[in-house]
């Protein structure tokens, strides 16, 4: 994938996930930064959701630890556990906030 192709579908993502917060109603402070996204809880975690050009990968830094997200068929996976970005936004949203975000 070329790097505008990358960034195109980034910013998809970030829009996306901006986009599901606020139909939520939930209560997460939404910043974004350029090539990052910040949520901010009600306790003062974070999750920071940036991008990651040189690797094309879609990072997520939580209190819980760093994944890396890479496009794989249609989907943002994790090499290390095949885990997808969404559904583990979902789950560090919920830990933190204890609000539930459909993605």
């Amino acid at each position: 994938m070329t790097e505008t192709e990358f960034n195109e579908l980034a910013d998809a993502i970030f829009s996306h996930i901006e986009q599901a917060i606020d139909a939520s109603g939930t209560d997460i402070e939404c910043s974004p930064n350029g090539a990052v996204l910040e949520l901010e809880f009600d306790d003062g975690s974070q999750v920071i959701i940036n991008r990651h050009g040189p690797n094309q990968e879609i990072w997520l830094a939580a209190r819980s630890g760093g994944f890396h997200y890479a496009y794989d068929g249609g989907q943002w996976l994790s090499r290390r556990d095949g885990s997808e970005l969404f559904g583990k936004l979902a789950e560090l949203i919920k830990l933190g906030s204890g609000e539930t975000v459909v993605f």
